[in-house]
Formats: C-alpha cells, sequence, structure tokens
C-alpha cells in the first residue's frame, strides 16, 4: 500500500495532467489489446483504461434548464475474474408529471486480436439490453458486453439526460481496479450555482475556468402575444451567457482494496458531488436550494404518498381491533402489532421512501414496496395510541447522504417512542425483531419525522451486544480421538442471522453448514431451539469428532484448547487501511471448554493467562486457563464494543487480532506420567 501511495504521488499530476494519447470511440490499439498485466498495479483483474465525463446543460423554453451527461468508458479486461467489469447498470429517476432522466445514444464494442493478429470487435446488439424498475422512481439500464474473452478491451460510451438540476448524480473517481486517467468537465450556466463534496482520501484538485456561450432554442408565441393578432407561431431566438467551468483530470488513481467489515466501499472512494445551492435568473429574485434536514423532512411528509398514508386507518382497524382489546402494556401491544403486521403483508423487495401501492391497497393486496408496509406499521401504532412516527434512512448500499437532501434516504421504518427510549421496527423482514434492523439498514442514523416541521436524529446500532455462547466439553479418548458436545446460545443479531441461514436447510444440509466452518471436525446429533421463535435465543447443541486437532510426537500429544474455535487467519490483512471497519454492530463471543485428558497423562505445559483490550476501549480479550489432575478448563471472550472503528485505529486492530490469533494457536503439551 505505501509503494502504491508513492506512485499515486508521484503520477498524480490535478488538473495539469498531459493525458498522452487521444482517447477517441472505436480506436482501440493493439498495444492496449496485447498489455498482459497493468503496470502499477500487476495483480488486478481488470482496469480502467480511461473514464470521461462531460456534463452541460442545454434549455427548453417549457422547462428550463436540464442536465445533459455524456459518459465514456475504455476497460481493459486482464483474465476471466475481470469478466465482472463488463456488465453495467445505469440509474435512471422517474419523477412525476412525466420528468425522467433518460439514457440515450448507448454504443457499446468489446475488442479483441483476431487470429491473424488484427483489431477485431463485437458490438452490444439491442437484445443485451435490459430495463429492470427498482422502485416507482428508479429503473436501471443494464447490459453486459458480448464475446468476452481474457485480454480483451470493451468501450461504451451514452448520454443521461436529466431534468433535475438539483440531483446530479456522483462522479466516480476510483474503483476497486486501477483507473489510468479520469477526465472530468462540468459546465454550468452563470444562474445556477452549485457547490462541491469530495470523498475518499485521495486530493481532488478542481480548476475553474469559464467562457461565454450561446443557447439556439425556439418557443411558440401566441398571436394575441404578439400584438397583432393571428395565429400562434413558432419563435427561434437565443440565450447568451456566461458559463462557469469545472475540470477535475487525474492519471493513475490507485484501486481502493475491499476487505472485511466494509460496509459500501462506494462511501470511501474518491468521488465529486455537485450541489446545487442558489439559483439568480436575470428579472428573477434570489432562490436558494440549500437546505436543512428539518426541511427535508417537512417536503417528504408533505406527499400524499407518505405522511398522508399514515393517517388511513379504516382498512385495518375491523382486525387490529380484537387483537389489542384490553391490552394496556405499551410493549405488548406494539409486540403484537408489529407480528400482526408482518403477517399481513410481504415485502416486494422494491426500495423506497413513498409508497407505490399505497397503504390501503397494499394491505388488502398482502404486498408492498418499504413504505407501503412501514407506513402503514406506523399507521396502526398510532391508532392504537402508541408514539410512533416514520424514520428515514440510507442504506448502507445507497451510501451515507453527506447533505441534507431527500434523495439521500431510500428506506423507511416505523419507531415507537416509550418512556424516552425508541424501538425501531421494520416490516418487511419477516425475521425481524425490535431493535434488531438488517445489518444493511445499519448506515449512520435515520431521520424521525415527528410531524411536519420537526424531525430528530435517531441512532439505528443496538446498544446491546450480540451474543454467542459456546460451551465444549471435551473428551480425548485412549486411542487419541477428541468426540465432545457443544452446546450454543445466540442472541440479538446473531440469532437473526443463524436463522437466516438455517432456517429452510434439512438436517443434512445443517450439519454440511456447521462443518464448513470447522477445521477437520466432524458433526452430527444437531438439534436447534426456537430457530422459527423469534424474540427469544436460539439454542442449539450438537456432538462432534475433533480427532485431527491432536498431534502425537514421539511420547507427547499437542493440541490447541479451543479446538476447532481457533481463529486461524487474521481477517485484516492490508498494511494501510484507508476507511473505517464496519462490524455493523457490536458483539461478545464467549468459549468456555473443558477437556477431560486420557489415562496415564499430565499437563506438560499450557498456554499462560493474558487479557489485552484494543485502543480507547473499542475491543478486548481475555484468556483464563487452568488444570487440575485429569482435566483443562478454559474461558475466553472476545468483545467488539464499537460497530465502526476509524481508520486511524486500524493498525491497532491488525495488531490486536495478531496477539489473539497467537494466543489461540498455543498449544497444551501432555506428556506420559
Amino acid at each position: 500500500m505505501k509503494l502504491r501511495v508513492l506512485i499515486c504521488a508521484v503520477l498524480f499530476f490535478g488538473t495539469q495532467i498531459v493525458l498522452g494519447q487521444n482517447f477517441k470511440f472505436g480506436k482501440v490499439s493493439k498495444e492496449e489489446l496485447q498489455e498482459k498485466l497493468h503496470p502499477m498495479e500487476p495483480d488486478a483483474n481488470a482496469a480502467i483504461l480511461y473514464r470521461e465525463y462531460k456534463t452541460k446543460f442545454d434549455y427548453i423554453e417549457s422547462d428550463g434548464f436540464f442536465l445533459i451527461t455524456e459518459v465514456f468508458e475504455r476497460i481493459k479486461i486482464y483474465n476471466k475474474e475481470g469478466f465482472d467489469w463488463a456488465t453495467k447498470s445505469i440509474s435512471l429517476y422517474q419523477g412525476g408529471n412525466g420528468r425522467k432522466e433518460e439514457m440515450t445514444s448507448l454504443k457499446a464494442n468489446t475488442y479483441y486480436l483476431s487470429e491473424k493478429g488484427k483489431v477485431a470487435n463485437e458490438k452490444l446488439r439491442n437484445d443485451g439490453i435490459f430495463e429492470e424498475k427498482t422502485s416507482k422512481y428508479r429503473v436501471l439500464k443494464k447490459f453486459t458486453m458480448p464475446d468476452l474473452k481474457e485480454g480483451c478491451v470493451i468501450e461504451l460510451k451514452y448520454t443521461v439526460t436529466s431534468p433535475f438540476i438539483s440531483n446530479v448524480d456522483t462522479y466516480q473517481f476510483q474503483e476497486t481496479i486501477p483507473v489510468n486517467i479520469v477526465d472530468l468537465k462540468f459546465a454550468t450556466p452563470e444562474y445556477l450555482n452549485y457547490k462541491t463534496h469530495q470523498k475518499g482520501w485521495l486530493p481532488i484538485n478542481i480548476a475553474n475556468d469559464n467562457r461565454d456561450r450561446s443557447i439556439d432554442y425556439t418557443y411558440l408565441q401566441s398571436g394575441a402575444a404578439s400584438g397583432k393578432g393571428g395565429a400562434d407561431k413558432s419563435v427561434s431566438t437565443s440565450m447568451t451567457f456566461r458559463e462557469n467551468i469545472y475540470r477535475v483530470a487525474m492519471k493513475y488513481i490507485p484501486s481502493i482494496t475491499e476487505e472485511v467489515y466494509t460496509g459500501n466501499i462506494n462511501n470511501y472512494k474518491s468521488s465529486l458531488k455537485f450541489e446545487l445551492a442558489y439559483t439568480k435568473f436575470p428579472s428573477a429574485p434570489y432562490k436558494s436550494y440549500t437546505t436543512t434536514w428539518d426541511d427535508v423532512s417537512e417536503t417528504i411528509y408533505q406527499s400524499s404518498s407518505f405522511g398522508g398514508q399514515i393517517e388511513r386507518v379504516n382498512y385495518f382497524k375491523s382486525e387490529l381491533d380484537p387483537l389489542i382489546e384490553g391490552v394496556t402494556n405499551p410493549e405488548e401491544k406494539m409486540m403484537r402489532i408489529f407480528e400482526f403486521a408482518k403477517s399481513k403483508m410481504t415485502w416486494n423487495s422494491i426500495y423506497g421512501i413513498f409508497t407505490d401501492e399505497g397503504v390501503k391497497d397494499a394491505y388488502k393486496k398482502g404486498s408492498g414496496n418499504v413504505a407501503d408496509l412501514n407506513l402503514s406499521l406506523t399507521g396502526m401504532f398510532r391508532y392504537a395510541g402508541l408514539n410512533a412516527n416514520p424514520v428515514l434512512l440510507s442504506t448502507k448500499a445507497n451510501g451515507i447522504p453527506i447533505f441534507p437532501t431527500r434523495n439521500g434516504f431510500n428506506y423507511v421504518i416505523s419507531g415507537v417512542v416509550i418512556g424516552g427510549s425508541v424501538y425501531l421496527f421494520d416490516a418487511t423482514n419477516k425475521l425481524g425483531e425490535v431493535n434488531i434492523l438488517e445489518e444493511g439498514l445499519l448506515n449512520w442514523q435515520g431521520r424521525m419525522i415527528l410531524n411536519e416541521k420537526t424531525s430528530s436524529w435517531v441512532p439505528l446500532l443496538p446498544k446491546k451486544h450480540a451474543l454467542q455462547n459456546t460451551m465444549l466439553n471435551v473428551q480425548i479418548a485412549n486411542d487419541l480421538s477428541v468426540l465432545g458436545v457443544s452446546k450454543n446460545r445466540s442472541t440479538g443479531h446473531y440469532a437473526m442471522e443463524m436463522r437466516d441461514a438455517y432456517k429452510d436447510l434439512n438436517s443434512d444440509a445443517i450439519r454440511k453448514r456447521l462443518e464448513s466452518n470447522m477445521d477437520e471436525t466432524e458433526v452430527e446429533n444437531v438439534v436447534f431451539e426456537n430457530l422459527e421463535v423469534l424474540h427469544k435465543p436460539i439454542t442449539h447443541t450438537y456432538n462432534f469428532d475433533a480427532s485431527a486437532a491432536i498431534e502425537s510426537i514421539g511420547e507427547k500429544l499437542y493440541f490447541s484448547p479451543l479446538c476447532y474455535l481457533a481463529t486461524i487467519e487474521n481477517p485484516f490483512t492490508l498494511d494501510e487501511r484507508k476507511y473505517p471497519v464496519d462490524y455493523g454492530y457490536i458483539r461478545k463471543n464467549r468459549y468456555l471448554v473443558s477437556i477431560i485428558i486420557p489415562e496415564g497423562y499430565k499437563v506438560e505445559s499450557m498456554p499462560e493467562n493474558t487479557s489485552f483490550v484494543l485502543e480507547q476501549g473499542m475491543g478486548s480479550y481475555k484468556y483464563a486457563i487452568s488444570a487440575t489432575a485429569n482435566k483443562i478448563q478454559l474461558s475466553v471472550e472476545l468483545a467488539i464494543n464499537e460497530a465502526f472503528i476509524p481508520a486511524e485505529n486500524y493498525g491497532g486492530l491488525k495488531s490486536f487480532f495478531e496477539l489473539l490469533i497467537a494466543k489461540e494457536n498455543e498449544k497444551v503439551v501432555l506428556s506420559k506420567t
């Protein structure tokens, strides 16, 4: 990583870069196709040779200014593992009143060397382009490049036209593969003023320039407006204004390596976002677009597909009334309503903060999008007299909203306040429990909308550790077989993940899945309790044979007292990490191991007791072992006390696990008496 940063420092020329090659669509060279490895990152599976963004604004009389963005990419595929970069998805926003983003002028080719050593290509055809609706307001244009081969180069070029001048897509510069050249030009009329927001650890130098520009356009003039009467007529005119130009040019952007516990890697890639700050048109007042989160919440709440949906109650009253009749305890009431709502409706896998079906129709139909289900749940809570409000959030896949915007949210859940405590609910997840949201939702904070004018941040992360308790009773027989019984108890997110992993598996599949996480250990007689019973810990037991854990050398036996539970490899392998470690939720693992040693042996040596902590109390580890005449007892506890560990603490975390692994792989030595 240090070498990569040095290379980046040498090759990063900001806006003074000389690109060195004139990239034109269709002009792929033989040298590009013959390249076997990336010159800076020889392990790369693919590389973006060139990425270009060109954004400008045009004008029509009826709608005003609109965005036109041209995207051009050339990508080198070095091996089969790089084929994923030949599949593209372009997200397009679909607003109301026919206002929507459109993708046009798509051209895409795959280039390769023919048997005669000449450059040949295969074009992407229309039957290879697909459209997928992901919500009421989003569609994806998807395609995979044809005729892929190791060593090929792909090119794609398209234009996105958008009437939403306040919603400019993020310009992505860094990827998980190296990017050789990026060239961005963003040109905006003097009437539109944008602020810039940078993400990632690489510096982005923005050059500013301006020039005069004219736009020709046509509008329809009525006969009455001309003062001469007669028929309406089409009038051609032009508009001249000063155009502000932002330029970014970068050469060799190193790949960002995605390690474990990353969350959404896109949150940490080097990128640039333009936010419309204000408009000032001739003969028109200044209009600010800079908003607060309260402004955003008010706008969302006032939508008929949001706030108005919560107030509708007639569609569920007849079924809900008998369920909560006579129930005075608010916690019991909210739990009954939560389970009832989950049983009545199923999520259709479509995201969104606004309803698609509408809560009444979704209830009758038995399915709907995120907002259909969770706004209905909020309405049920309120009907029952609970202090309930919708909570807006952005999923990890959607990213962290870096400034107030309604487009920053793509999910809504329900929150109930009782005695100053907030209880969070998501009716889309059949396995969900109170305050146990799926890990993909545990992204920073949620915005609870209390009413049209007021909103506040609420934490999404659970305050209690997810617990995994494991008790092993092990016996080493005289024939050196190692047989034992494992008793396990899981709570919180550990329990939810276990339900999701095992709920639909038969006994044989359960056994195989358990064994897949154990080194050379065989399992049988697996018994689960509460696997399908929510709001209770899951317990499971099994018998195991870990005979491979014993190593016999001469007349001595060597084994790790943690058996198959010992951590073998450090999950953190980078020398340096530029983004935080996202554990998702705080967690605690406890192991109690009791080992009966075979007759005729004694403990010659065993690991020493130890404990150590991660800086600032973000984690801790305790290892305590003791021995009697024929029994070894071990207690181990690993606690991760912070869900997000900053990048500056990565070195300490990596060292923490190095100590942990070294300790857990120390051996007990038995010798003959």
